[in-house]
């Protein structure tokens, strides 16, 4: 007879295991949790609370997100070999970043999910058999429209924008890399060609556009340099990309939340010609951003460069919020939401103003998308659905002998 599912999940931080821990409460899933307080410890105090929550617990399989909490020497992965316990590993992030700075990151039994369609290929070409495609979700509880809107609020915008300006995060990227004097030198001039092709690792991109900078990129020695260059140029790409989508919206007064790399980007508030801004500090994702969409009239959103053909969490949280998202066309978007009808997009940044202007004179269209956009969410993108997909695809892999949960 079918057990019903156990899951142990392991970290090193708490990042999207509210919302996998609340779903699989929702559903009746046994579950573990497990934060192995980083990869550095040395193997017995690394192992001896594994050994203790599988002993506990006796899961049916590991569940991380990024692989955190997964050792860089295999201790982990070496273990659930020997066990013969699968490992499930969902990246919310570049895969192929994060994994080489792992001797040993799959176990015998390994399933791979990942956010970006566009990674299975790379995921597979790396030995991972077993890699699917997982997008993310949202909260709908937590995500979902207001009691009552509050239109003196503060944050009341016509148009508005969160996230990073990547300003800071880039520098302390590349200083961390530490790259020779030319490597640095050129990578605004690499990460605009970047931004521009669809090659999606910054490796294979120096090697055949700039080969003349391979050798110095070799010559960053340690993985973990040569990650901090390859990030510190997709997120010089993603500065570019979105302080050109962002400049587009200076005429309508936009609020930007968001670190304070956007003074460097804008100037002063309220600076730029043809128009005013504000900005906001940064806003809690939990407590204030299920608050903060219904009060836009257009949510906008531009996409990180880490991935350019998925979507990331906005496109599923602003609908969520019955508020409106005004977001840039990626590939895999067309899976998700029916363009036009669940999703307004635009393909180029010059496209912005136009369409910035005619969505503030169409209230009912907005609202018309933002509810079709929400019904879509409720029915296919929640993290329960999310969940009972990752399950199925576990026990289908691996022959493991529980039932489908309720509510997958």
């Amino acid at each position: 007879m079918a057990e019903s599912p156990r899951v142990l999940l392991v970290t090193s931080r708490f990042f999207l295991l509210g919302e996998i821990m609340t779903a699989f409460r929702r559903m009746g899933v046994e579950y573990g949790y497990l934060d192995t307080g980083g990869d550095e410890l040395d193997s017995e105090e690394y192992l001896r609370p594994l050994l203790k929550g599988i002993e506990r617990l006796r899961p049916h399989f590991l569940l991380t997100v990024n692989h955190l909490g997964v050792d860089h020497e295999g201790l982990l992965t070496g273990l659930l070999s020997r066990l013969d316990i699968p490992l499930a590993s969902w990246f919310v992030d570049n895969p192929a970043l994060g994994l080489a700075l792992y001797s040993r990151p799959s176990a015998t039994k390994t399933a791979m999910f990942t956010w970006d369609a566009d990674n299975m290929a790379p995921l597979r070409q790396m030995g991972f058999e077993h890699a699917f495609h997982l997008p993310l979700a949202a909260d709908e509880r937590r995500f979902a429209p207001p009691a009552e809107l509050q239109t003196g609020s503060p944050w009341r915008s016509a148009v508005s924008f969160v996230g990073n300006s990547m300003v800071i995060k880039t520098g302390l990227r590349l200083d961390h890399a530490h790259p020779s004097r030319r490597l640095r030198a050129a990578m605004p001039r690499l990460a605009q060609a970047f931004g521009e092709h669809p090659e999606g690792s910054v490796r294979a991109f120096l090697r055949e556009r700039f080969p003349a900078l391979a050798p110095d990129f070799e010559a960053l020695e340690t993985p973990d340099r040569q990650l901090s260059y390859e990030t510190a140029v997709i997120w010089e790409s993603t500065r570019q990309y979105r302080a050109r989508c962002l400049g587009k919206l200076m005429e309508f007064g936009p609020t930007i939340v968001g670190d304070e790399g956007w003074l460097t980007t804008f100037g002063k508030e309220g600076a730029q010609p043809g128009g005013r801004w504000r900005r906001l500090a940064e806003l809690s994702y939990y407590d204030d951003l299920p608050g903060f969409y219904p009060l836009s009239d257009i949510n906008f959103n531009c996409t990180s460069l880490q991935m350019k053909g998925a979507v990331n969490q906005r496109v599923f949280d602003v609908p969520a919020c019955g508020a409106f998202l005004l977001t840039d066309y990626r590939a895999q978007i067309e899976n998700l939401f029916e363009p036009g009808r669940e999703v307004a997009l635009y393909g180029d940044p010059d496209e912005i103003p136009d369409m910035v202007r005619h969505f503030l004179a169409h209230p009912t269209e907005r609202a018309r998308i933002a509810q079709a956009a929400r019904k879509r969410v409720l029915a296919q993108h929640t993290y329960v659905t999310r969940m009972g997909q990752l399950l199925r695809t576990v026990r289908d892999t691996f022959g493991l002998p529980y039932c489908e949960p309720e509510g997958a």
